[in-house]
């Protein structure tokens, strides 16, 4: 029987077992390749996604109870980059190696939009089940800091600013 669900704004419809990870759909079904497997075990968030706007970690999720849910990857919340937390990742120069980093977005896009102004201590509380094998912690919290204050000006980013944008560190690769 098909799980019926909504990615990234399409409906979908998957048969596979119940019990297969939200995750290995997302990746091998549905060739969403921005989201990551990392750990297998909620411990390092590179699976995070959104469902109904809540940051869970894909890889312990189960198929079946997302069940007529919105699900948002990495792929979803900006098709062309100009999502204030993908921006203010660019400007910050956040990323090292990537691997975390659409993880990280996820997270740190569910914070914001439940809390657009966050504390050092909110962002170190929401972003604690992310882990950087590279360290960039102090950059990411800039970013999300800077993230709020371009979400909060309501500016546009101008189409240059964008052109040189590596999809693969924030949008999702095809890792």
């Amino acid at each position: 029987m098909a799980t019926r669900f909504t990615l990234n704004g399409k409906p979908q419809a998957v048969d596979v077992d119940p019990d297969m990870p939200l995750l290995w759909v997302i990746r091998d079904h549905l060739n969403m390749t921005g989201t990551k497997f990392g750990c297998g075990m909620a411990l390092c968030g590179a699976c995070t996604v959104h469902i109904n706007g809540d940051a869970i970690r894909s890889c312990i999720t189960p198929i079946s109870s997302v069940e007529g849910k919105q699900v948002t990857t990495i792929e979803g919340i900006s098709p062309d980059h100009s999502h204030p937390v993908q921006r203010a990742w660019i400007e910050v120069d956040v990323p090292q190696c990537g691997y975390c980093q659409s993880g990280q977005i996820m997270s740190a896009t569910a914070l914001l939009a439940k809390n657009p102004h966050p504390t050092d201590a909110q962002i170190e509380e929401a972003m604690a089940g992310n882990i950087c094998r590279c360290g960039t912690y102090q950059d990411i919290k800039a970013a999300i800091h800077r993230a709020a204050a371009l979400q909060a000006s309501g500016s546009k980013p101008q189409s240059s600013e964008l052109d040189s944008v590596p999809a693969g560190v924030i949008a999702g690769g095809a890792e």
